[in-house]
């Protein structure tokens, strides 16, 4: 798929599943349970050993119709180059790294560059960054992306990291074009409760959808 197309994908549906799996069936049964909620894209953390394994066999599994796979917790430019040669779609890395940016232009690959201040989202689009990650969304809060749009309308801006169902309407409001979420979305896998991963996917995008009416 069309790096542009990738970008409008994630855009219009909002939601990016931040996946940590302990295993190959764990991932495998998480984004099974975010296709059937709507999200759009899953990201796979290169903190669960055997990061690569786990997209190579979604990549297989999976049309990029159902779901969009990334590669999340990317430090450096050859994790980014491994992620992307088994299947990942767009990188997404906790902070800038000009080389992994460098790289995922080279190939056309969406990158996602985490953020905490302006000179950050600068620097980022400046390096080529296509979508700026806020991270952690926590200990800056919507506030900080209403305030970041007025000098820099044309950032497109996703936070990661305490967004939950209580407040993702303030992110949207606030201009985020997506949102990144983890725990508050996926916790259910770490008793097999999977049903309530597809339920709380719904629930935040209807919720998504019913901030940008």
């Amino acid at each position: 798929m069309e790096k542009e197309k990738i970008i409008q994908r994630i855009c219009e549906a909002g939601l990016v599943a931040v996946v940590r799996a302990e295993s190959k069936e764990q991932g495998r049964k998480i984004t099974e349970a975010c296709i059937a909620g709507g999200a759009a894209a899953v990201e796979i953390t290169f903190t669960v050993p055997g990061a690569q394994d786990i997209i190579r066999e979604l990549a297989q599994r999976y049309d990029e119709k159902e779901i969009l796979l990334g590669a999340g917790t990317v430090l450096d430019a050859q994790t980014a180059r491994i992620a992307i040669l088994n299947g990942a779609q767009y990188v997404v890395s906790p902070a800038l790294d000009v080389e992994t940016v460098r790289l995922c232009n080279r190939y056309r690959v969406p990158v996602m560059p985490g953020v905490m201040t302006i000179r950050d989202v600068v620097a980022s689009m400046e390096a080529g960054a296509d979508i700026v990650k806020l991270f952690p969304g926590e200990l800056l809060g919507p506030g900080f992306v209403k305030a970041l749009k007025g000098p820099l309308p044309q950032a497109k801006v996703m936070p990661t990291g305490g967004v939950t169902l209580d407040n993702v309407g303030d992110w949207i409001k606030a201009g985020c074009v997506a949102v990144g979420v983890g725990g508050s979305l996926t916790a259910g896998a770490k008793t097999g409760d999977y049903a309530s991963i597809t339920a709380k996917a719904k629930q935040f995008v209807a919720a998504i959808a019913a901030a940008r009416k």
